[in-house]
């Protein structure tokens, strides 16, 4: 099942660094009256700032802790530490707790409280994964209010929720404490979540680094500019560029909403916004194209400012913009050319390749090089897509084969400038040292089920329309509903007039700069 996001439920709170540690006895256990909105415990509760998102469990593993508290069964002990302002930190358990509370809220990224934190904003794919996840619980636990109802008008609810009700008010949580300062707490955080549900690389070197400029700018884009400001410190001058920024470039990047099989060519360049491998496609995104080395961590100061983080997220507006939109700059790339296989599965390294040789083209300032030959390009691609995973496979990681996918995307236009066709192309380029490892014999999986998988429902689709899709009037590459213009084929200053004859659909970098 997919992720919940509860991430909403807990604020975040950065870490006070104070050396006197409040004294007195702490709570060893806390119960359903703890968990309420209005509780004294609760109302002081906080992840630290460098807690990863809480959205790692799916709808099941969320109902299966549920019953397990209600049925008294043993549960690991929240881990927390109280800071010098009397705040509570979650050190380890953010899962555990959110859970609870989302049940007592009925709010499972998608209720009051999850609005009022991303300002009303909450994504289609988040509200249905809040809607299944309601529907199961409310299946096979009930609803808060359903056990509230038990305790009044236990005649009106299933006796399985008024036994599990009677037994709320005896059922607690075991707390344990971190004793010290700040700095323990933090190293405490960081060795307890590496080891039975360890964090994520990327979601690590975030947490690590989070007031690096790359890491805020990453963190912005991934929930356009809503949630947790990791940029709170700025001024509110450079809270709102981050935020306008983070929220343009997220649109260009994942609008239209990606939806599996595919039944429309209309997708998103950056895949599909709620999955694993989303964050690190940003957070590398930012680096490729700000040329951040991979020891950034050493070596790029802190950003106190924002400065830097509005710099790099510039940038990377700069490189979307060309890619696929609106603006007069954009080449309007097709995502289901450049970014996607024929069964309609993102390619990450063939994303890198294509910023990293946007940025190649516009340090050789070649833009109309490209588009001299960008039709039979795209066809070249579209046909050996099998060769640019080759590729992959022989790098091994969408990071590592990235620049080779570049060199060869520059070596086929070379070629393709010289006259020759796809077949001679590809033909010569495989005879070169360079690609000798290629080979032009596509590796098809043989298929034994008679039913038709997700991937091969997406492959039908795509190879049904993708010879009836629009292409641009002027270069006749593939054009796509996100870089749209309308042309006067017979241009004003040449007397055409506004009328549907002289009107035809061009992508706006041919439309404002190549066709003048």
């Amino acid at each position: 099942m997919a992720k919940i996001n509860l991430d909403a439920l807990i604020q975040r709170e950065d870490f006070e660094v104070q050396d006197t540690i409040n004294p007195g006895k702490k709570k060893e256990t806390i119960s359903i009256e703890d968990l309420k909105p209005d509780s004294f415990f609760f109302s002081n509760i906080r992840k630290p700032d460098f807690q990863r998102e809480t959205n790692e469990w799916d709808g099941k593993k969320i109902a299966d802790f549920i019953e397990s508290f209600l049925d008294g069964d043993l549960i690991p002990a929240l881990i927390l530490w109280r800071s010098p302002s009397g705040y509570v930190f979650v050190i380890d358990g953010s899962h555990r707790l959110s859970s609870l509370y989302a049940w007592i809220n009925d709010d499972f990224g998608d209720g009051s409280i999850s609005k009022m934190f991303y300002e009303g904003i909450i994504p289609e794919d988040q509200i249905h994964l809040a809607d299944e996840a309601k529907k199961l619980i409310r299946k096979r636990i009930g609803s808060y209010d359903d056990f509230k109802l038990a305790l009044k008008n236990p005649e009106k609810v299933n006796p399985k929720i008024i036994k599990r009700a009677k037994n709320l008010s005896a059922l607690a949580i075991q707390l344990q404490w971190v004793e010290g300062d700040a700095n323990k707490a933090e190293s405490s955080f960081f060795k307890i979540n590496q080891q039975a549900a360890p964090i994520n690389k990327t979601e690590l070197v975030l947490l690590e680094s989070r007031k690096k400029p790359n890491c805020i700018a990453a963190r912005a884009i991934i929930r356009s500019g809503k949630g947790h400001k990791y940029w709170s410190c700025f001024t509110e001058e450079n809270q709102t560029q981050v935020q306008d920024l983070a929220k343009e470039i997220n649109q260009i990047l994942f609008t239209p909403p990606l939806q599996t099989p595919i039944k429309t060519l209309d997708l998103p360049i950056g895949g599909k916004v709620y999955s694993t491998q989303t964050l690190p496609l940003i957070l590398d995104f930012v680096n490729i194209v700000n040329n951040i080395g991979a020891d950034f961590k050493k070596n790029l100061p802190n950003d106190l400012t924002g400065d830097v983080t509005i710099l790099y997220l510039k940038s990377c507006r700069k490189i979307a913009y060309r890619i696929n939109s609106n603006h007069p700059s954009s080449l309007g790339l097709h995502p289901i050319i450049y970014f996607f296989s024929q069964d309609g599965r993102h390619k990450v390294a063939s994303f890198f390749a294509t910023v990293s040789f946007i940025m190649e083209l516009e340090r050789k300032n070649s833009y109309s090089e490209f588009v001299l030959v960008r039709k039979i390009f795209e066809e070249f691609i579209l046909k050996y897509d099998y060769i640019i995973q080759q590729i992959v496979r022989k790098y091994r990681s969408a990071l590592a084969s990235y620049p080779h996918i570049t060199d060869f995307y520059f070596s086929v236009i070379e070629e393709l400038k010289k006259g020759n066709n796809l077949e001679t192309t590809a033909e010569a380029l495989l005879k070169t040292d360079k690609y000798n490892y290629l080979s032009l014999l596509s590796e098809l999986t043989p298929v034994t089920s008679k039913e038709f998988k997700d991937e091969r429902k997406s492959a039908i689709y795509i190879k049904e329309t993708i010879n009836s899709a629009p292409k641009c009037n002027i270069c006749h590459g593939y054009i796509h509903r996100n870089s749209i213009t309308i042309d006067h084929t017979t241009r004003k200053q040449d007397g055409g007039l506004g009328t549907i004859d002289n009107g035809q659909i061009s992508h706006p970098y041919c439309n404002t700069t190549h066709k003048n």
